[in-house]
């Protein structure tokens, strides 16, 4: 039996979790989560729960609450490789947030659950940070989190990220592609890179196949690992300012799956769509890895976002308006294809990088 002072054999610092450092860390992220606050806030950091007044929404007929949740896969071995990590929480917030933006809602919160084997709090202190600057480029507060120290589940430095956003919109402009009918154009959105979306496979082909080290140069004075640790864009302010002009008949996120998996998703049944890719400026990472790699070119497409991160879906006379406003939001724009008669697939032309 211990006294007071002694040293213990067994405890809870002993067996691997440290709550004096999960309180260090709390103080450590604390002014970038106040950062966050936005109108609808209640509280501050500290809570049992997070909570937000929907007050400011009365004017809604009918509110709808539209609910997200993703990680951030493998792309966080690329993080532990180059010791990088203030970009991946960016990346959290862009998967679920992008995901929310589809239907037409307004993000106004998000929650983050960080796993760990052993807490180091100044490492994820910079992955909050990067967390709290997502959620204000998405316009959304950090109402909430958990932080888990697992020994014994995890590896010494290793963790894993889960995020969960919140957005609200009227029920009556809920967007979700039943419009859509042949003839209505599709246009994209450039993306920033490969976004979180096919990790797996570029670490084994760039590390394991070809011998790359995270700190080599790929292109341009640019490391492999600065390369792939580009985050992921999130697309509030186009969608915002887009849906404001005109009216939008779909939107889709880009993500695993590349346009072969995700543009099904919004289109109706007997809708296929044709694109053509040959306008797409491929972000140089991407354009370095389909250059040095021997993977399929259509195979890239299956798997990437291929440089385009976001979608929407529009009639042919608004087509222009679209391009127009999400140039004006500082975002590039390509009319990349059309909705035709079909069986709810993709059809794509234009592949070619030479």
């Amino acid at each position: 039996m211990s006294r007071r002072g002694e040293t213990q054999k067994t405890g809870y610092r002993q067996s691997g979790v440290d709550i004096d450092e999960g309180n260090r860390f709390i103080s450590l992220i604390k002014s970038s989560v106040e950062s966050t606050k936005i109108n609808g806030v209640i509280g501050g950091i500290g809570g049992f729960a997070g909570l937000f007044s929907l007050a400011e929404f009365k004017d809604m007929e009918e509110p709808v609450l539209v609910s997200g949740a993703d990680g951030v896969g493998t792309k966080l071995k690329v993080a532990l490789m180059s010791e990088k990590y203030d970009t991946v929480g960016i990346d959290l917030v862009a998967m679920s947030v992008n995901d929310l933006l589809v239907t037409g809602a307004k993000p106004l919160f998000f929650l983050d659950y960080v796993a760990v084997g052993k807490l180091f709090p100044e490492t994820m202190k910079d992955v909050v940070i990067g967390v709290s600057a997502g959620c204000i480029d998405a316009g959304c507060a950090l109402l909430g989190g958990e932080t888990a120290e697992m020994p014994g589940l995890y590896a010494n430095k290793d963790f894993d990220l889960a995020g969960f956003a919140v957005g609200i919109v009227d029920k009556k402009k809920i967007i979700d592609g039943s419009n859509i009918k042949e003839g209505d154009v599709i246009i994209g959105i450039s993306s920033s890179g490969f976004h979180s979306n096919g990790y797996s496979l570029l670490r084994n082909v760039l590390f394991n196949d070809m011998g790359y080290k995270a700190s080599d140069i790929f292109y341009d004075n640019v490391t492999v690992a600065e390369a792939l640790l580009a985050p992921t864009k999130i697309y509030s302010k186009v969608v915002q300012h887009v849906t404001s002009k005109v009216n939008v008949k779909g939107m889709v996120h880009i993500t695993g799956g590349g346009f072969y998996d995700n543009i099904p998703r919004v289109l109706p049944k007997d809708i296929s769509a044709e694109i053509d890719v040959s306008k797409v400026e491929l972000p140089k990472v991407i354009k370095k890895f389909a250059e040095v790699s021997d993977i399929d070119k259509h195979e890239l497409y299956r798997v990437f976002n291929m440089g385009v991160g976001y979608i929407f879906v529009v009639s042919k006379e608004d087509a222009a308006d679209t391009v127009k406003a999400a140039e004006e939001a500082g975002e590039k724009a390509y009319i990349i294809g059309k909705a035709i008669k079909g069986e709810n697939i993709v059809k794509i032309k234009g592949i070619d990088f030479d």
